[in-house]
């Protein structure tokens, strides 16, 4: 019976830990949220009001007048939903060759690729600046895509399941006379479909929220994205953090939708890429 009892109280001791850090997480969430229905003067105000007395629903309706942000959302989820198509094919055929194709310098040629992902792109950014420049690519939403059409994070996540995947099953398909894009089209991609949708959070979401990279490349305000337009609502001698939340609220909602969509197959892509802790 001690046994059983310690177990248990070992149980309920984990149970209230992860309450107490959900709690902690969704506090910033709920609180975006009230002050998003409040005045500019009552965001801030102590003792703080949870659930405003005099709601400010027009903050939703001002936000689309303010700034166009509807172009804004327009030209994210054009960047968004394109790089993160060009990353799942770019990141999948790489792994699949790195995984399962024997070739020359492969390991050498791999280890160069993912050390990159230790280098910060900050290092890197004037040189790759000044290259899209000279591409003719500045001020233009072709200059983000071809920045992030490859990720070597990407790679290494496809690669560690691929290197799950038996190689007899490759050698099978390959007697039977299928091709290598043939064995990655219709046996490779239908098997990693949890690594997929891991793939397709992580690039949806840095992409949404990505601030810095448009900043320096995008100058014209009908090419601005989200991030910038929720710039704008920060004036020269105030904020008016009512409109900046209603807006964040906003922008919110398309990535709850995609995690919401694909969450059931995140766990098992983060277990079976190796990247659990």
């Amino acid at each position: 019976m001690k046994e059983k009892s310690g177990i248990t109280g070992g149980r309920i001791a984990v149970y209230v830990i992860l309450i107490l850090l959900s709690v902690l997480t969704i506090i910033p969430f709920a609180w975006m949220l009230s002050a998003s229905l409040k005045l500019n003067k009552d965001v801030f105000a102590w003792p703080m009001e949870w659930i405003p007395s005099n709601p400010q629903w027009a903050n939703y309706i001002n936000i689309w007048t303010k700034i166009p942000l509807l172009k804004y959302i327009g030209n994210t989820a054009i960047l968004t939903v394109v790089v993160t198509l060009l990353q799942l094919l770019t990141s999948s055929f790489a792994a699949y060759a790195f995984a399962k194709l024997r070739f020359w310098g492969r390991n050498l040629l791999f280890l160069g690729y993912i050390a990159t992902i230790a280098m910060p792109w900050q290092v890197y950014m004037v040189p790759q600046f000044m290259m899209m420049s000279g591409m003719g690519l500045n001020d233009k939403l072709i200059a983000m895509v071809c920045l992030q059409a490859f990720s070597a994070f990407g790679v290494f996540l496809m690669k560690q399941f691929y290197d799950g995947i038996p190689d007899e099953l490759c050698e099978a398909a390959r007697i039977d006379g299928l091709s290598e894009y043939g064995i990655w089209a219709k046996i490779m991609l239908p098997l990693s479909k949890p690594s997929l949708a891991t793939l397709t959070i992580f690039t949806f979401v840095n992409t949404w929220n990505d601030f810095l990279g448009p900043l320096l490349y995008l100058h014209t305000d009908s090419k601005k994205t989200l991030q910038l337009g929720l710039r704008m609502f920060i004036g020269q001698y105030s904020a008016e953090y009512g409109l900046i939340m209603a807006a964040s609220v906003v922008a919110l909602i398309p990535v709850l939708i995609v995690f919401l969509a694909l969450q059931k197959y995140f766990v098992q892509g983060i277990a079976s890429s190796g990247l659990k802790g």
